[in-house]
């Protein structure tokens, strides 16, 4: 075994070389105005004709996880047996579309560390700070030549701050960066150090230590190092000078003869230890290696284990560095911002088909086109000390959901575009009164027009401007929060706006960067463009910005708007039999429907606590199925073929044709996770997209129906209350309703648009009839009355529905504690009607639409509000009630006592 000696060296390198990073991302690891109904399927999803059925053993199979493609405990078509779908083409399609998401991630992985990564674009996308005095800008534009920042700060140069040429100016896939250099105010003088770092968030009045670069040297080498462990960094060519006078100086040997032959290592070093071993201790620690004597390069270090121990109870020095870090006052007084606040700029392009100026695509505040003036973005760059600070946690998700739905234009009385602050002072307390616990906001996305509601978005980072600025946003949900409400936002990531100077529509210059090239990057009627959901970089972008709104904003989950209008290449305007085929033919976009796998998984893992709701028409399969069983993941689902029934019966069948059969069916859905059901009798669609509200059918279109006509009041009161209580109660745990639909609105909506010369008359709420004593203020009590129910209602199982009768017009159910009896019947009242009760004991009146308080006649008297059951078999129950029950009334009962027979 040989020896060998090994000069000391200090084991850290010196803190007086430090170079900081150039923190240069070139990027993560490589550098509905109008509406067309569709035809929905109002039956369960049947097998197709064209497919034979699987057999037992077949379904067994099929049913447990595939070991060789599947991970433990993922089973990619899990739900189908569940359900009893027996479709071997869809269950093949599943497994593939399994397998195209294991495939699309070995893609991102050389990119991205995982989706959650993949979902962060908006920490590095966009306009940033740095903490080196300067801003960052990136964007992403594959088709650009070049790029530059323009806008007020520099006199809309397009050649004063670019991007540079190759990898210091893009990546390989086409990720732009420009570094905007703050500028230094006359008189200053900039800092030497390109590394010098400022507090301009954290702790933003701190720092300015006065202490220099030297003191702060000399005091780290003399705190950190040990005496004498510097030696050879201080005078590096020490030992190399020796060696070279040693071998080659005036008394060494002048020929190889005189040179003779060189001892080994392990001869040397026994020469060198004999020599020194008289030398006095010394503090450096000692090192010997020993050669096991083995072929390849593999030492053991005999140490001292007093120094070693000493050695890892060092520290970096990083605290000596944090002493240079300056506040933002010290940055003011030095520099002025390169972008201010509040400073208009856009990104300048030259591409194959010239220049082109765009809005950038992760702008977080834009003005839309105002008085002809082209669309900018706004840099947002509040002071710290006046940037909005949460106050408020978010609440805890309920067991049921009452959402209130609402877009903030609209929430005012008077003629005019409502404000965030305005909706926050008057309307969030409203909200509260009523008994919802959550908030849906339409139209809050930046978009273009206003007349669009909000559905053609032009800025997905971006608050609306016409509604206030960001920070005001943020109180907006904050106060929300305080209130014990969540806040759910309506996003459009199934189309894009259209337009190319504000949108995302040929950004770099080519028809393919963020949609589909030709018809299939056309929505098919509504004229807007869909998003290419199989690129990665458009994957990034989404997903991205989903998490921008709830880490930026708060938000506690999303309504994904119109899913039918991605999920197919024919946007969904087809003729939907329910035959499985249809949703695994050639006209379904396996990307779109892997976007939504992604998009729910990453939100879910954000934050478990996220609630996203789908809006779909044909009712896709495993919407609301966990993604490990080969759903989509989804909380809940809309059932918009409540509201088209109500409707159709209101507008085109006489009250006695109504079909009591067709009416329950149409509630309780298709029969799949009704229990994830997010039902509602009307929302902003009849009203806002051409349509009449209920208000409007019911009663006339007037604040009060005359004197004369009180029959019209007392039917459209009655029906209304009927109306919104089946639908409350008869489904699953989440209902909603539209802003103003609680007193019955009486007038739809329509916004300011060229066909009404821009009138704001009908886009606002008249929120003075609720204050006012008449139908109106009847009907919202009944509302809130009945919100009331929720908590033991929907803590229970899904109601019982035991009575149907088409010839009565009689509907009665239990749900919970509580028995629901409905006369749809515009005539016939009946002294005593019987139905069934699940439970013998004393049944109480806790909530009658014919009630005095609520507008009604106030058939029933004091007497007849509690009610004591019966022994006979009704409706397949032990027991029934006899009660009086009046035309157009419903009635809630609550089991108040148990008799035990």
């Amino acid at each position: 075994m040989a020896t060998y000696a090994v000069p000391t060296l200090p084991l850290h390198p010196p803190r007086t070389n430090f170079i900081s990073s150039f923190n240069f991302p070139l990027h993560y690891n490589s550098l509905v105005s109008k509406t067309i109904r569709t035809t929905i399927p109002t039956q369960k999803w049947r097998n197709s004709r064209r497919k034979t059925t699987i057999s037992a053993q077949e379904r067994k199979v099929s049913s447990s996880p595939n070991k060789k493609s599947s991970e433990k405990g993922f089973d990619p078509a899990g739900f189908l047996t569940k359900h009893g779908i027996t479709d071997k083409g869809f269950a093949q399609f599943l497994r593939e579309r399994y397998k195209s998401i294991k495939d699309l991630k070995e893609q991102f992985f050389p990119r991205f560390a995982n989706v959650m990564e993949l979902s962060s674009g908006y920490e590095l996308m966009g306009i940033h700070r740095n903490v080196q005095h300067r801003l960052d800008y990136m964007e992403w534009a594959p088709g650009a030549r070049y790029c530059a920042v323009v806008g007020d700060f520099n006199g809309w140069s397009n050649t004063e701050h670019s991007a540079g040429k190759g990898h210091f100016g893009h990546d390989d896939f086409g990720y732009w960066f420009v570094i905007l250099q703050d500028k230094v105010k006359e008189g200053q003088v900039p800092d030497e150090l390109y590394f010098q770092q400022y507090n301009y968030a954290d702790d933003y009045d701190k720092g300015d230590s006065g202490v220099t670069i030297e003191e702060l040297f000399k005091k780290m080498n003399e705190e950190y190092w040990e005496p004498g462990e510097d030696r050879f960094l201080n005078k590096r060519f020490e030992v190399p000078a020796k060696l070279y006078e040693q071998m080659f100086g005036p008394n060494g040997p002048q020929t190889e003869e005189e040179l003779g032959e060189i001892p080994d290592a392990e001869t040397r070093y026994r020469e060198w230890k004999e020599k020194h071993k008289d030398d006095p201790p010394s503090n450096l620690p000692p090192c010997d290696v020993i050669d096991s004597g083995k072929e390849y390069d593999v030492f053991n270090i005999v140490d001292d284990p007093v120094w070693l121990e000493k050695f890892r109870a060092k520290q970096p020095p990083i605290d000596y560095w944090l002493e240079l870090r300056k506040g933002r006052k010290a940055w003011s007084e030095k520099y002025n911002p390169s972008i201010p606040h509040g400073s208009r700029y856009r990104v300048y392009f030259n591409t194959p088909s010239g220049p082109v100026e765009r809005v950038p695509a992760w702008a977080t505040y834009v003005l839309p086109e105002v008085e002809g003036k082209q669309s900018v973005a706004v840099h947002w760059e509040p002071p710290p000390e006046e940037a909005y600070r949460w106050k408020n946690e978010r609440p805890k998700v309920p067991k049921s959901l009452r959402i209130y739905e609402c877009h903030v234009g609209i929430s005012g009385s008077e003629p005019k575009v409502a404000s965030f602050s305005e909706f926050t002072e008057k309307v969030l307390l409203h909200v509260k009164e009523s008994g919802y616990n959550a908030i849906q906001l339409i139209g809050v996305i930046e978009h273009k027009d206003y007349f669009t509601v909000g559905y053609r978005v032009t800025n997905l980072f971006a608050v609306s401007s016409r509604f206030g600025t960001p920070d005001d946003f943020k109180r907006l949900v904050d106060e929300a929060h305080g209130l014990g409400m969540l806040v759910f936002l309506d996003i459009v990531h199934s189309y894009s706006a259209a337009d190319e100077m504000v949108g995302l529509s040929l950004f770099d210059g080519s028809n393919d960067c963020y949609f589909h090239t030709g018809k299939r990057g056309h929505h098919k009627y509504w004229g807007t463009r869909m998003f290419k959901y199989g690129d990665l970089d458009v994957l990034h972008y989404l997903l991205s910005n989903l998490k921008w709104w709830v880490e930026e904003y708060q938000v506690d989950g999303f309504h994904f708007h119109s899913l039918s209008s991605m999920m197919y290449t024919h946007n969904g305007f087809a003729a939907f039999t329910g035959d499985m085929e249809e949703y695994y033919n050639q006209y379904v976009d396996k990307d779109a429907l892997i976007y939504l796998i992604l998009a729910n998984e990453m939100l879910h893992e954000l934050n478990p606590n996220i609630i996203t709701i789908a809006e779909d028409a044909t009712f896709y399969p495993g919407l609301c199925e966990p993604t490990s069983e080969g759903g989509l993941g989804f909380d809940f689902y809309d059932n918009i073929t409540v509201s088209e029934m109500w409707l159709s019966l209101l507008e085109n069948v006489p009250d006695h044709e109504w079909s009591m059969n067709k009416v329950v069916k149409t509630l309780l859905g298709n029969g799949q996770n009704t229990n994830k059901m997010l039902i509602y009798a009307e929302n902003h669609n009849q009203s806002i997209s051409g349509g009449r509200s209920f208000g409007e059918i019911l009663f006339g279109g007037t604040k009060e129906p005359s004197s004369g006509s009180e029959n019209m009041l007392l039917r459209g009161s009655s029906l209304y209350k009927m109306i919104k209580l089946i639908t409350f109660t008869i489904s699953g745990r989440a209902y909603l309703n539209f802003m103003g639909n609680e007193f019955g609105h009486p007038m739809r909506v329509e916004f300011p648009m060229p066909s009404n010369d821009f009138s704001f008359s009908l886009a606002n709420r008249q929120w003075d009839l609720v204050k006012d004593k008449g139908v109106h203020q009847d009907i919202f009590s009944f509302d809130k009355d009945m919100m009331k129910l929720d908590e033991r209602m929907f803590s229970r199982s899904l109601p019982k529905i035991h009575h149907v009768n088409d010839t009565t017009m009689v509907i009665s159910y239990i749900r919970g504690p509580f028995l629901f009896v409905f006369n749809f019947h515009p005539e016939n009242s009946y002294e005593r009607y019987s139905v069934g009760a699940d439970e013998a004991g004393e049944y109480q009146l806790i909530l009658d639409t014919d009630g005095v308080n609520y507008g009604g006649q106030g058939h029933l008297k004091d007497d007849q509000y509690l009610q004591r059951t019966m022994s006979n078999r009704i409706d397949g129950l032990r027991n029934c009630l006899e009660i009086m029950l009046p035309s157009r009334t419903a009635q809630v009962y609550k089991l108040t006592r148990i008799l035990r027979v």
